[in-house]
């Protein structure tokens, strides 16, 4: 998501990985973060990392755009033509700029966007990014370490109910807890979006606090898109911990 405080509306080890069976398959791999196309769910879908490729963060973009901002909560149901144009642009720089190549040469990168792709069309589905990245209170204070967190969580409408999202949120937590080495991730979401805040909660996450000063933008029914208002809301996971991280 484009807002000033979150960090676009939300990825595995080198050791095996084999999380609970989703859609039908097992997620399992022997190296799933290690080069473009690092097959993690067989064998009708995969997650991938994007290493910085330009074609997978544009066609994931363009996903996200449709998944995210369509129906956005006090936006409009379908985005016309030029709002599309417009959300697609910002959204592909916005990628670029958080996962792109430049970010791909970085030592010690720390920041990555998973991608579900059907292994047969190559269709991106959803995606998920994570970053290592300060985290800062509603007074600006910031949590003394920089920590994990979350963001750019779309699925396809046509893929929804498969647990896909799930598979994304697992994904980008294993990367920051086996191959980045933290214990936490973070993530924002807005207050209205009641479906996500839902599905945190049911993996594990836990409200920190609320911010009532953000902003976000919203497709208005002219056209036009505006900055709005809106309540973000800062939850966090202990990772490691399974649903019982929630307590720790």
């Amino acid at each position: 998501m484009l807002t000033t405080k979150i960090l676009l509306p939300l990825a595995l080890s080198m050791a095996t990985i084999m999380l609970r069976p989703t859609n039908g398959f097992s997620i399992i791999s022997s190296s799933p973060i290690l080069g473009i196309g690092a097959l993690l769910l067989k064998p009708r879908n995969k997650i991938i990392s994007s290493e910085g490729d330009d074609d997978i963060l544009i066609n994931s973009a363009r996903c996200f755009t449709d998944a995210f901002w369509n129906g956005k909560t006090g936006g409009v149901k379908e985005l016309s033509s030029s709002q599309t144009k417009t959300l697609t642009k910002q959204q592909i720089a916005e990628f670029r700029r958080r996962y792109g190549m430049k970010m791909s040469t970085t030592a010690n990168r720390r920041a990555e966007l998973v991608v579900c792709q059907n292994q047969s069309s190559g269709e991106v589905m959803g995606c998920a990014g994570i970053e290592v990245s300060k985290i800062s209170t509603p007074n600006g204070i910031s949590v003394p370490l920089a920590a994990p967190l979350m963001s750019n969580l779309a699925v396809g409408k046509k893929f929804r109910r498969r647990g896909l999202a799930e598979d994304l949120v697992k994904a980008a937590e294993e990367l920051a807890r086996k191959e980045w080495g933290y214990d936490e991730c973070f993530l924002y979401v807005e207050k209205k979006n009641v479906a996500a805040m839902k599905l945190y909660k049911k993996l594990g996450y836990v409200k920190q606090w609320e911010d009532d000063s953000a902003k976000t933008l919203i497709p208005t029914d002219r056209g036009s898109i505006v900055s709005a208002p809106t309540t973000i809301v800062c939850m966090k996971k202990k990772l490691g911990g399974g649903l019982f991280g929630r307590f720790l």
